[in-house]
């Protein structure tokens, strides 16, 4: 039987990202878990995942869209998105000059008060290009609002960035003087 990846992602995802425990699974100070672990963890949580392999998570990987997964040395970790307690260590890094967070239209009025917020996740997500944050904005609303992040001016304040991916920055939090509204 075939295996669904689409499922299979958003199972891992839930995994690494959010219910490490309910899999039986320990994530190190850097989000890292034995693939082996997680494939044996996934083997055992859907009786149609019986013969999963390491090949099957690579499969996943080699889907197209955004890198969710880092795979190195033996173990398997989520970039980002983590909502679990155990923060996540990640290394800071010098951002690019500018950076672009979509959003609702209710979501900005508190953001103009307040900046951005991690709110349930560990870090704020910000985009490379406004495209990009444009797709996440429309996730949630037809009408989005995209803020252009003053990021390297932010940096050289003191505000820190972590790279998350290829076209994914997190930060702590971005105070509401290096955000515009484009």
């Amino acid at each position: 039987m075939e295996i669904d990846l689409v499922q299979l992602s958003r199972t891992i995802a839930y995994a690494l990202r959010h219910q490490p425990a309910s899999f039986g699974l320990t994530l190190d100070e850097e989000g890292w878990v034995s693939v082996d672990s997680l494939v044996g963890a996934l083997c055992q949580h859907r009786s149609a995942w019986k013969q999963l392999q390491i090949s099957d998570i690579e499969k996943v990987m080699a889907l197209p869209g955004k890198r969710r997964y880092e795979l190195r040395d033996g173990r398997i970790r989520a970039y980002y998105g983590h909502s679990i307690q155990q923060r996540m260590l990640r290394e800071a890094a010098t951002p690019p000059t500018y950076l672009f967070h979509g959003t609702t239209p209710a979501a900005y009025e508190q953001i103009r008060q307040s900046g951005l917020l991690p709110m349930g996740r560990q870090y704020v997500h910000l985009s490379e290009d406004r495209e990009t944050a444009l797709q996440v904005a429309r996730r949630r609303t037809s009408q989005p609002i995209i803020l252009v992040v003053a990021a390297l001016h932010a940096h050289q304040a003191g505000v820190q960035f972590y790279l998350g991916n290829d076209s994914v920055w997190l930060a702590d939090a971005i105070p509401p003087d290096y955000l515009t509204r484009q």
